[in-house]
């Protein structure tokens, strides 16, 4: 039974049709990369899934309930967690008190946050931990404004798994970072992804990212649902290759 269903989805914004009837399914512990051309709709069916943007038209499943409806607050509660193209941070607060707040904010604890932030040693742990995981210890108490980009863009990340999300969708991870830092970020959002027991859905422009990391890849074109499949069935599809200005490996090139 997929984690995630969504049926029929359309969502027009004026004579433009972003998503065109776009069927999407995604399994349980799964790594899921969306690709396609700037305006394909990859980020509108992101937004239509994690709550931004109500569908015109079509249904979403998660984890047995039906979410079509539910507000952005609601689908996090159901466990639908996402960071963003452009880092979505405090920047004035430190990488711990960015992920405690998450924390604080799953909890519902948020309006007791400045009474708690020095007192809950729970909550402190557990954003200690996740800061750990995702190879940011020894930053714990520099402001965000003060990290790398690709600092940043973990520290986005990981104040979504803080949530504690059963899928994450994570909108262009190593977008502005150099090629040698992107390696590295995936490899750490892939270790707390499946350790975590997570799904995972990458919208990302880096197509050797997207195949060395990828278990599923859907490729959108125009609204709608162009090729899906594992990455040996995505680059051997003559309509993907032919988008991709690839050839088939096995016809050389």
């Amino acid at each position: 039974m997929p984690l995630l269903a969504a049926q029929g989805l359309r969502k027009s914004f004026g004579d433009t049709r972003a998503v065109d009837g776009v069927d999407f399914a995604i399994e349980p512990q799964r790594l899921i990369s969306l690709v396609g051309s700037n305006g394909a709709g990859k980020t509108t069916l992101v937004n239509l899934i994690t709550g931004l943007l109500p569908p015109d038209e079509g249904r979403i499943v998660f984890d047995g309930q039906d979410v079509t409806r539910l507000p952005v607050y609601g689908r996090i509660k159901a466990g639908i967690a996402r960071s963003f193209q452009l880092v979505n941070l405090f920047d004035a607060l430190t990488v711990l008190d960015n992920v405690r707040l998450a924390i604080f904010s799953r909890d519902n604890k948020i309006n007791q946050v400045m009474r708690l932030a020095e007192r809950d040693r729970a909550a402190e742990e557990e954003a200690r931990g996740v800061i750990g995981e995702f190879g940011l210890a020894d930053k714990w108490s520099v402001p965000a404004s003060g990290l790398a980009q690709g600092e940043r863009k973990l520290l986005d990340v990981a104040v979504a798994y803080a949530l504690r999300p059963k899928l994450i969708l994570l909108d262009e991870p190593t977008s502005g970072v150099g090629t040698r830092e992107k390696s590295g970020i995936m490899d750490r959002v892939e270790a707390v992804v499946r350790s975590g027991g997570l799904s995972a859905v990458i919208v990302e422009h880096d197509m050797d990212i997207v195949f060395k990391y990828s278990d599923r890849i859907v490729m959108m074109h125009e609204g709608r649902v162009l090729a899906e499949g594992t990455p040996q069935e995505i680059i051997r599809d003559a309509r993907v290759a032919a988008m991709l200005g690839r050839r088939d490996p096995e016809r050389g090139g």
